[in-house]
Parts: structure tokens; C-alpha cells; sequence
């Protein structure tokens, strides 16, 4: 048996070890950098983000350097289906080549703006004038989808029920005045293609414009319409 003097020893053994390192280079894919998948899914809610109220902030958070995905040469963000750049959400990357794959990256679009409040107690049926709201500001995002933020929005509308001051407007807490009073005599208007008709009933509720009344004839029938802005009742055929 042949003995190999030291020095050829270790050049033999480096010589091992880079040609392992070589064939595991071949036969382990590249894994996929965190950095592009978050540039992706961040690129997306910039351009989704473009034109909302107020003065946005978009966080991404760090996708998991450990992924174990195989390297892709084709990113695509998207937003899952109902999505929008709006609050707390999920945004989608899937990798189209060379091994197709798709993750989600949590992140966050905060939107900081103006909103209206109401600047004292306001009654029931109260009607809103400039001087019962200011203006504050927060993450628009983290506030019900029906807070108001423009003034001609709320000015000349009712609330529905007695709202404390400092509180948040919604548009689900006003309507239109109304046009039409419960007792009242209105004026009933119907007809069809190329005629109309016009009677006298007496309203049977309250109503704005746009809403619905019943209304009984004379006869005593009860009809059905929609109050028009002038206190009239409308029936569509």
C-alpha cells in the first residue's frame, strides 16, 4: 500500500471538498431574497395608495429570510379578491419562473386626515350647521367606513338620534330633511308613457326626499310613492 506524503494528503483533501461544494451548487437551488418580495408587494400599494385623502404611510413587513423558496426571475404583487390599499391587509407575490410559488406579506397602509366632529351635543332631529362640527385629525383607516370629511355633507341634514359632542359624524347618523309630514295633504302624481295624473291623498308618514310614502286617496285606497323635493309624491309605473 501506497503512502501518501502530507502535502498531497491535503491537497487531495481540498480538492474533495470543492468539488462538493461545486455539485451541491448544482443540485440546490438558489433560495429567494427577502428584499425583492417586499419591494414587490410595497411597489403595489404605492400605486394603489396614489390618490387617497390625507397623507399615507405604507409599511411592509420583512419576509422570512429562511423561506426555503426556490430564487424567481418573475415577481408579481397583487391584491387577493375584495382587497384594497386601505388599513391592515395581506398582499400577494407569486413567482411565475423558473418554479412557480405564491406567499402573502402582511403590511399596513395608514392614511392620516382631516374628519369631521361634532363640536357640542347635538338633539335629536337637530339640524347641523357649520358651528356644530371641527375638524381633528387621525388614521382614516382605522375609523368607520362612513365617517364624513367634507362640511356640505352633514350641514342641512337631521340626525337621526341625539349624538354626543366629539363624536365622529357618519353619514348613517343624518338625513335629508324631510318633505313630506305624517297628516299631510300632498299631491299625488302618476302616469305612464305619454300621460299623467294628478290627485290629492293624505301622507301617511314622514319622509325626504327620495324616500318612500304611502299615502291614502280619497277613497280610501292606500298608494305608494316617493317624495320628490317640492313635497309631491311620485308614483313610478
Amino acid at each position: 500500500m501506497r503512502i501518501l506524503p502530507p502535502r498531497a494528503v491535503a491537497v487531495l483533501f481540498r480538492s474533495q471538498i470543492a468539488a462538493l461544494a461545486l455539485l451541491c451548487a448544482t443540485t440546490v437551488p438558489a433560495q429567494q431574497p427577502p428584499l425583492p418580495v417586499e419591494q414587490a408587494a410595497r411597489q403595489l400599494l404605492e400605486r394603489e395608495a396614489a390618490g387617497l385623502p390625507g397623507d399615507v404611510s405604507i409599511a411592509v413587513e420583512p419576509f422570512q429570510a429562511d423561506n426555503r423558496l426556490p430564487a424567481c426571475t418573475g415577481l408579481e404583487a397583487f391584491l387577493p379578491a375584495g382587497a384594497r390599499a386601505w388599513g391592515r391587509l395581506s398582499v400577494g407575490v407569486r413567482c411565475s419562473a423558473p418554479i412557480a410559488w405564491t406567499v402573502f406579506v402582511p403590511a399596513r397602509v395608514a392614511v392620516i386626515g382631516e374628519y369631521l366632529v361634532t363640536a357640542r351635543p347635538i338633539r335629536a332631529g337637530q339640524i347641523i350647521g357649520s358651528a356644530d362640527l371641527i375638524r381633528q385629525s387621525a388614521d382614516l383607516t382605522t375609523l368607520p367606513e362612513d365617517t364624513l370629511r367634507d362640511e356640505s355633507r352633514a350641514t342641512g341634514k337631521h340626525t337621526r338620534f341625539a349624538v354626543a359632542a366629539g363624536t365622529p359624524l357618519r353619514a348613517g347618523m343624518l338625513r335629508l330633511p324631510p318633505v313630506v309630514q305624517q297628516g299631510q295633504n300632498v299631491r299625488v302624481i302618476s302616469g305612464g308613457e305619454g300621460f299623467r295624473v294628478s290627485n290629492e291623498g293624505r301622507a301617511l308618514n314622514r319622509a325626504a326626499e327620495g324616500e318612500a310614502v304611502r299615502v291614502r286617496l280619497p277613497g280610501g285606497q292606500v298608494v305608494q310613492g316617493t317624495a320628490r323635493f317640492d313635497g309631491a309624491v311620485e308614483i313610478l309605473p
